[in-house]
């Protein structure tokens, strides 16, 4: 089993040590994440190409998307942890268990949740969004539900591979899809290449067929890689391990429901800027990317540190433990420190990437999205711990109390504070950001505290 793990600093408790060891195994994640993201953004910019309405649209109706995913993912982050673990413990069985399960998990829920995609553009207006918006957000979704059991694949591989610090194959295979998803949109919402004018049905399929060559690539690279051979992922993989199963179940849905609360947050600031206007659901969309975009460093980090911990809390160490949280959360905080002064110093260049300006719409949007980049600098410093907090937590496998953190700050705090401050205060979507900022802040705070105060570091305290 030790022969999967080739990290230069293992055994080591030393801060700089760790820092240096996280960026090793952290960077290439980061550059999956961000590899990730870029695939959203490519749709982002080229349907603002394509048109406004449809822009607003892909967003409303990849938010929906994403919302269902996000739940299926929660249980990836576990997994991953599972694995560390099993590799900090040298046992190899109990590896192979977690991650055949964690794959039929991916495929189950992707299966359940199609339905509820065939069915939004009914669930969209009863939530109050704009008819011909719903339509359209519709007619992505019934194309882009295809894609959900492959994307829920990708994510379980990731965390198997990610666990076993073999993130480079994660990162190129997502940078491959960047290339064809591209070149995909390029072709099937314009109508080039000879392929027919699909608009936003084209963006979706253009990620369809992303996702699906992107869960072969790695699923390829899982069975016949020389060092992960001998884990034999796929053998037998039609058979049930129950105990397994139950166990990924018992720790993922809480860590499932978690990510899912802060997606419901960002989910109903988006449906509460459709109330405000479509120009203003367009510049929070781009605002959104950009600062989802930044957010991909973090998660990546915060991957590397479940990853790190998991090895240290299956190895009983408690002071390696300690001085990868440590390091991890210096390296975050920094890296919000750059993309502060970056949303503060260029908000319109940043804005402008995602329009063209020839559209009459775009001096409003730029302006409007400018000022939410500013509100999304306020939330980096917390977006950045709440995300860290949570990678630790997840490495030594607590995930219940975070999951009622989350939905107390986001839903009893931070969506009522958006609203309020938005809609009875009169601050329109900047309030409504404020409201996130709010939300992000309770949840950083209370799991950054939980993480130092828990029974796992007080052999060292």
């Amino acid at each position: 089993m030790n022969q999967t793990v080739k990290s230069p600093a293992v055994r080591s408790s030393g801060l700089a040590v760790n820092m240096r060891a996280l960026l090793w195994l952290g960077l290439p994640m980061v550059g999956s994440n961000i590899a990730q993201m870029l695939l959203h953004v490519s749709d982002t910019i080229m349907l603002g190409w394509y048109g406004v309405p449809e822009l607003a649209a892909v967003v409303l109706g990849s938010s929906f998307f994403f919302f269902l995913f996000i739940l299926g993912s929660g249980f990836s982050y576990v997994l991953m942890g599972r694995i560390s673990a099993a590799i900090g413990r040298d046992d190899p069985v109990q590896l192979r268990r977690d991650a055949r399960m964690g794959l039929w998990i991916a495929i189950g829920y992707g299966c359940a949740v199609m339905p509820i995609m065939a069915a939004a553009e009914p669930i969209l207006l009863a939530l109050g969004q704009d008819p011909h918006l719903s339509a359209l957000a519709q007619q992505y979704l019934s194309v882009a539900m295809w894609g959900m059991v492959p994307a829920l694949v990708v994510a379980a591989l990731r965390a198997y591979l990610s666990a076993q610090e073999r993130a480079q194959a994660v990162m190129w295979a997502t940078f491959w899809g960047v290339v064809v998803n591209v070149m995909a949109n390029w072709a099937f919402i314009f109508g080039h290449f000879g392929a027919p004018e699909m608009g936003v049905r084209g963006a979706a399929l253009a990620s369809v067929m992303v996702q699906i060559s992107t869960a072969g690539l790695l699923a390829l690279y899982a069975a016949k890689h020389p060092k992960l051979r001998s884990v034999d992922l796929f053998g037998r993989f039609w058979r049930p391990d129950w105990q397994a199963l139950f166990v990924l179940i018992r720790l993922g849905l809480p860590a499932g429901l978690t990510h899912l609360s802060e997606a419901g947050l960002f989910q109903a600031s988006a449906l509460m800027m459709g109330w405000i206007g479509t120009h203003e659901l367009a510049a929070h969309g781009i605002a959104l990317e950009l600062a989802s975009l930044t957010f991909m460093i973090h998660m990546g980090l915060s991957n590397a540190a479940t990853v790190r911990v998991g090895h240290a809390y299956g190895a009983s160490d408690t002071d390696r433990l300690r001085a990868v949280a440590k390091a991890a959360l210096i390296l975050s905080f920094a890296m919000a420190a750059l993309t502060i002064a970056a949303f503060l110093g260029f908000p319109q260049q940043l804005v402008g990437l995602f329009i063209d300006n020839a559209d009459p719409a775009a001096p409003a949007i730029l302006a409007f999205g400018a000022k939410l980049l500013a509100v999304a600098a306020l939330f980096q410093l917390f977006d950045a711990a709440q995300v860290m907090a949570l990678g630790l937590l997840r490495g030594v496998h607590d995930t219940r109390v975070p999951m009622v953190v989350a939905t107390v700050s986001y839903w009893l705090i931070g969506i009522p504070a958006s609203y309020v401050l938005a809609f009875p205060l009169g601050l329109g979507g900047v309030g409504l950001w404020l409201g996130l900022v709010i939300g992000l802040a309770c949840v950083g705070v209370t799991l950054i505290r939980r993480f130092w105060r828990g029974p796992w570091l007080v052999a060292t305290a």
